[in-house]
């Protein structure tokens, strides 16, 4: 599974079949990492084990660094690790793993609506420029719903004047890699990955 699981889905469903009415008798509370962690027990239970999504796709991991020519300035790393404890913040509560960070200040925080909707968002409270951290979860269950960045973003980073994009590195992927540091790389974008220590 990689890309945006539509968690407003989960209060869409008409008419269930058994397996997703088994899911849904058992949901706790509707957050992303409840409806996946009920997905995977009921999977289980029906004989399909669940593995790390990422085995096969080790180097599509954010690494340490720079993975663009393009590096953030000094001031752009300070709003990084900023934006990197207040995005840690927010997924630690199962919010959403992506704040929009300017001059030291939340400009937009995910919650349901996803990364690319996040950061077009924030171009409405403020003009840019801006930097985008993504985290994982501090419990993120690399079986499933592991964060992902793709094309789109770098659309939506440039659309909304943010200039660098920092990654939680090895726990965050990058969908179609190689088109992303390109793009990225054209448009003036730094991708950094930090760590998650």
């Amino acid at each position: 599974m990689a890309g945006r699981v539509k968690h407003a889905k989960a209060f869409d469903i008409l008419r269930p079949d058994p397996l997703t009415l088994k899911v849904l008798t058992r949901l706790r509370a509707r957050s992303t990492v409840e409806i996946l962690r009920t997905v995977a027990d009921v999977l289980g239970e029906e004989g399909i084990e669940l593995l790390d999504s990422t085995i096969l796709l080790r180097e599509h991991l954010a690494k340490e660094g720079a993975l663009t020519g393009c590096e953030p300035s000094r001031e752009d790393l300070e709003s990084l690790r900023f934006g990197l404890e207040m995005a840690r913040g927010l997924a630690a509560l199962d919010i959403g793993q992506t704040v929009v960070v300017k001059r030291m200040a939340v400009v937009a925080a995910e919650a349901m609506e996803g990364t690319d909707r996040t950061i077009r968002r924030a171009r409405d409270v403020t003009e840019g420029p801006f930097v985008v951290v993504k985290v994982a979860r501090p419990r993120q269950d690399m079986r499933f719903d592991v964060p992902v960045v793709g094309p789109g973003t770098i659309d939506s980073m440039e659309a909304a004047g943010a200039r660098v994009l920092g990654l939680e590195a090895g726990r965050v992927l990058l969908l179609d890699r190689e088109e992303v540091l390109a793009k990225a790389d054209a448009r003036r974008i730094a991708i950094y990955g930090v760590s998650g220590a």
